[in-house]
C-alpha cells in the first residue's frame, strides 16, 4: 500500500556518509519534531534525477528552508559511498542531507518501490517528493513513470 497524505512515516534506518564514515539515522531522528522535505529520485548519477531533480533542491534550498523546513533530504536506493559521491558532484553542501535507502527498506515501506529487474537496474525508487511534519505526510508529489514535473523543487515551494 502506498503511503498517503495524513499517515505516519514509517519506522525505517537509513545511512548516510560523515568524515568518520558511513552513519545509521532513523527515520525517527529524521522527523519528530521537525518539517521537512523529503524527495526521492530513481537513481544517482542518472540523467533527469542529474540534470534537474537533485540541482532544483540545490539551487531553491535557502527558499525552501526560508519556509520554516528544517531539513531537506534527497533519498536514493543507491549505497551511501555513492549518495556522498553524487552529493559532492552536484555541490549539495550541507544544504540536503544525501541518504542511502541501499536495501530499499524506506522505499517498500512507503509503497513507491519501482522494480527496474527488467532492464538490469533492480529495485529502485518512484520519482516523488513529500512534506512531513513531525512525521505526519502533509503533501505528497509522485510522478507518473517517465515524467518529471510534480515531485520538483518549484512544485514543493509551491505547496509550501
Amino acid at each position: 500500500m502506498t503511503i498517503k497524505v495524513g499517515d505516519k512515516i514509517p519506522n525505517a534506518t537509513l545511512r548516510y556518509m560523515t568524515a568518520e564514515g558511513i552513519k545509521t539515522i532513523t527515520t525517527d531522528e529524521l522527523f519528530k519534531g521537525k518539517r521537512v522535505v523529503l524527495f526521492a529520485l530513481p537513481g544517482a548519477f542518472t540523467p533527469t534525477c542529474s540534470k534537474a531533480h537533485l540541482p532544483g533542491f540545490v539551487v531553491n534550498a535557502d527558499a525552501i528552508k526560508e519556509k520554516d523546513v528544517d531539513r531537506i533530504i534527497g533519498l536514493s536506493v543507491n549505497d551511501a559511498f555513492v549518495m556522498d559521491a553524487w552529493g559532492k558532484d552536484q555541490n549539495v553542501d550541507d544544504n540536503i542531507l544525501m541518504l542511502a535507502d541501499g536495501s530499499a527498506e524506506f522505499t517498500k515501506a512507503v509503497g513507491l518501490d519501482d522494480d527496474r529487474s527488467g532492464i538490469g537496474m533492480g529495485v529502485r525508487s518512484r520519482r516523488y517528493a513529500m512534506v512531513v511534519e513531525d512525521g505526519v505526510v502533509k503533501a505528497l508529489n509522485v510522478e507518473e513513470p517517465g515524467e518529471f514535473k510534480v515531485s520538483s523543487a518549484e512544485a514543493i515551494l509551491g505547496l509550501l
